[in-house]
């Protein structure tokens, strides 16, 4: 069975960082794409970055946050981490961290339990 386990989430004042992490364990034969996406109450979940695999590796990232937020992976580890810089109130939501992969039980996208991040003063 597929685990997402995040870390990283918490109480940060504006222009502050926090890096995110999560971690993929199971029986997994081969991870297509993983990220973030975050939601505020009352809103839509929505794409933060998202890191994905083939035959070039690509990273995109939500406008919002470009050049503040950087998306790296760890192959080996099945780990990816979300560095977040110079966060504004609202980047305030839940965090949740998913993965798009191929794994004994099949194929198709897993989710992390959620991470939250507050921005305030």
């Amino acid at each position: 069975q597929v685990q997402l386990v995040e870390s990283g989430g918490g109480l940060v004042q504006p222009g502050g960082s926090l890096r995110l992490s999560c971690a993929a364990s199971g029986s997994i034969f081969s991870i297509r794409a993983m990220g973030w996406y975050r939601q505020v109450i009352g809103k839509q979940r929505e794409l933060v970055a998202a890191i994905t695999s083939g035959g070039s590796t690509r990273t995109n990232y939500a406008d919002s946050v470009k050049g503040r937020f950087t998306l790296s992976r760890d192959n080996a580890k099945n780990t990816v981490y979300l560095q977040m810089n110079s966060l504004k109130p609202e980047d305030t939501a839940v965090y949740y961290c998913y993965a798009d992969l191929h794994a004994r039980d099949g194929i198709g996208y897993h989710w992390g339990q959620g991470t939250q991040v507050t921005v305030s003063s």
